[in-house]
């Protein structure tokens, strides 16, 4: 039988989850990661398959790109743009971080002053030939590029979105000078308007190249030992996968790519319990990564920034981060005041409790003091924690504060919550959503431990808990499909709308997104969708339409300005008939759909459990004792009542008192008050 397997490489530790096509699960763990080389963790855990020839495709989460972004550890990138406008990526926007800090320094760009170069070129807003491009002129600046070391080569020329002769021109007149370079141009990374956006996007992709293509390297030759070489693809930060070459032609596709694989098995969880809208929340041991599942669809957003103020506008699955995990760092800050993060302990040396030389006090090591996880009992009795260093790091902040270690470790647990509440209302509050008509789905080793603290303070009715919440990522790395999502800017204005122009437009966007999908040899079972980024002539932001003709005609135009007048009077509760309509962006997405398991159904319970044990858990009210239960012996229909801990290989669930726990059909589990 053909088999899928998922590999998320995270912070801490690399999950797997090994799924038969026709669904049923086969196998499910996880090892520590190997920070200085992360495929050897990979590598590791490849050794409990036992038969790797069965293995259809092994699709992997990396954070190759994300790091290399983070921590500007990428290649030294030569900024080629229209002269007269090399200083757009220093100038950035006129905007402030911080209004009233005089000390605020704008974020760096990933390119260097020194290393922008300006052609006497110039195409007007019409794509049309103003000035022409010199070869002469650009093979003398890739010349300077060779003597000054450049790395790798980014072209963004102005009005490039329109036409995008010049900057292939520039291209290929550098390729020829220097045959290896790396080169992104603005029209193959983002074609849409907005130079410093572009700029930033282009650069970032430029300064990748480089170390993914190493990287890729290094990952099929360690791949090709054991067989599987020519069978792993890549996730991208859309949610789609896309095989090795292709992802290294374009890898700022691949900005954030690990944490895609949680919201990919929540939009399939969401339509299989039938469930219109979840709030993720994805806590592992270094950080949490919160989204959202709308009408059982993910949210996509074109909005990341690497830093304040330093964007790059790819398509991705909408996920916000904060340094808040299982291994994030308690620490007393220069005020007396306790902190939670975003420092971690990571994989090496981790928390106190994992016995490997670490000191310093993390939220695990307080879940530890508080009786939530088992020093005997963690990763299914696989490592055995040190419940007396857990104790001893978490009064080194608890003894300076004059508290005791149990109180110390509520408030670390409290402010790590804290922190995790104000991901959630980023991605509901601060969009219109309300929290009251959303399940939050806690998966990650450690999120199924603070689920029931958040339902109260985040004003969540209910949690869900998944099978495997440990791997949760990786198991929706086993039902993602390949996707190429294509953007362009178009603008018209509704009085005056080109519908060939547009209809040309959009056509080749969707060739170009399935030449793409058929290059990676994938013909059949391609879904097609399109999208417009519209808004009223002369507003700053565009709402996005669906619109799903392949051409425009009269009718389905004039359906159009109506359905944008409709949804911007949902949306903002106002609409102005007669008023111009300007087209912004074309957008469209091509998935081909492929296999995928399903969950299978758990037998059915008589709605009784027994605990296989009991615990002195710490609340803020007091200690209980709260009843220990297997979840491998839990059935659907099964309800327990907290104080509870459901302990499974990988991961906690924690019962508060006055909640009660359900056994769902598909194996969650759902805590309600």
């Amino acid at each position: 039988m053909p088999q899928t397997l998922g590999v998320d490489i995270g912070g801490t530790f690399t999950d797997f989850v090994l799924f038969d096509d026709n669904g049923d699960a086969v196998k499910v763990w996880k090892n520590a990661t190997t920070p200085g080389n992360p495929i050897e963790g990979v590598l590791t855990g490849l050794k409990q398959v036992a038969d790797l020839d069965g293995v259809r495709v092994l699709r992997l989460g990396t954070t190759i790109a994300t790091n290399a972004l983070l921590e500007r550890k990428g290649a030294r990138v030569a900024y080629v743009t229209t002269k007269g406008f090399k200083d757009i990526p220093f100038i950035q926007r006129g905007n402030r971080r911080a209004h009233y800090d005089l000390s605020w320094i704008k974020a760096k760009p990933l390119a260097k002053r020194e290393d922008c170069y300006e052609v006497d070129e110039r195409l007007d807003a019409q794509g049309e030939v103003v000035k022409p491009v010199d070869p002469a002129e650009v093979a003398a600046m890739a010349a300077d590029m060779e003597r000054a070391g450049i790395e790798a080569v980014a072209v963004n020329c102005l009005f490039s979105y329109v036409s995008p002769d010049h900057e292939r021109q520039i291209r290929d007149t550098i390729a020829k000078a220097l045959p290896d370079m790396p080169i992104s141009i603005s029209y193959d990374v983002l074609p849409k308007w907005k130079e410093y956006e572009r700029s930033t996007s282009t650069i970032a992709d430029a300064f990748l190249k480089p170390v993914v293509r190493r990287s890729f390297k290094a990952m099929r030759e360690a791949f090709a030992g054991t067989g599987i070489g020519d069978r792993v693809v890549v996730i991208k930060s859309n949610g789609g996968e896309a095989t090795l070459e292709s992802a290294a032609e374009t890898p700022i596709e691949l900005a954030v790519s690990g944490p895609t694989g949680g919201v990919v098995a929540a939009r399939t969880l969401a339509r299989q319990l039938g469930i219109d809208n979840i709030v993720t929340l994805d806590m592992g041991g270094t950080s949490t990564d919160c989204s959202t599942v709308v009408g059982a669809e993910a949210s996509f957003t074109t909005d990341f920034e690497i830093e304040w103020g330093v964007p790059i506008q790819v398509p991705m699955i909408d996920i916000r981060t904060i340094g808040a995990g299982g291994g994030s760092i308690a620490w007393i800050d220069k005020g007396g005041m306790l902190r939670v993060g975003p420092q971690s302990a990571g994989a090496d040396p981790g928390p106190a409790c994992y016995g490997r030389g670490g000191r310093e006090p993390t939220v695990t090591d307080a879940n530890v003091v508080l009786g939530r996880i088992s020093p005997e009992n963690f990763l299914g009795g696989a490592m055995q924690l040190d419940g007396d260093a857990a104790h001893k790091a978490v009064e080194s902040v608890a003894d300076p504060m004059g508290l005791s270690s149990r109180h110390a470790a509520l408030a670390i647990v409290q402010i790590a919550n804290n922190n995790m509440v104000g991901a959630l209302r980023t991605v509901l509050l601060e969009k219109g959503l309300d929290p009251r008509d959303f399940r939050l789905l806690a998966f990650g080793g450690a999120g199924p431990l603070h689920a029931a603290d958040l339902l109260e303070v985040a004003n969540i009715p209910r949690a869900i808990i998944p099978p495997h919440p440990g791997q949760f990522s990786a198991f929706g790395f086993t039902m993602t499909d390949a996707r190429v999502d294509r953007h362009r800017t178009v603008q018209q204005i509704s009085d005056k709308f080109d519908r060939d122009r547009a209809t040309t437009v959009l056509q080749e966007l969707v060739a170009d997104a399935r030449a793409v999908l058929e290059g990676q040899g994938y013909t059949s079972g391609i879904e097609v969708q399109r999208m417009l980024e519209m808004r009223y002539l002369g507003q700053n932001y565009e709402l996005e339409l669906p619109f799903d003709a392949d051409g425009f005609t009269e009718e389905n135009t004039a359906d159009l300005w109506q359905r944008f007048h409709a949804q911007h009077n949902a949306r903002f509760g106002f609409a102005i008939e007669g008023e111009r309509i300007e087209t912004v962006n074309m957008k469209v997405a091509l998935t081909a759909i492929g296999p995928k398991p399903d969950l299978p159904e758990l037998a059915k319970g008589d709605g009784r459990v027994a605990p296989v044990g009991h615990r002195t858990v710490a609340f803020e009210a007091g200690d209980e004792k709260a009843g220990v239960y297997d979840r491998e012996k839990l059935r659907a229909g099964d309800v327990i009542a907290g104080p509870a801990l459901v302990e499974e290989p990988a991961s906690v669930t924690l019962v508060r008192p006055g909640q009660t726990l359900t056994v769902g059909t598909y194996g969650t589990m759902e805590i309600a008050e």
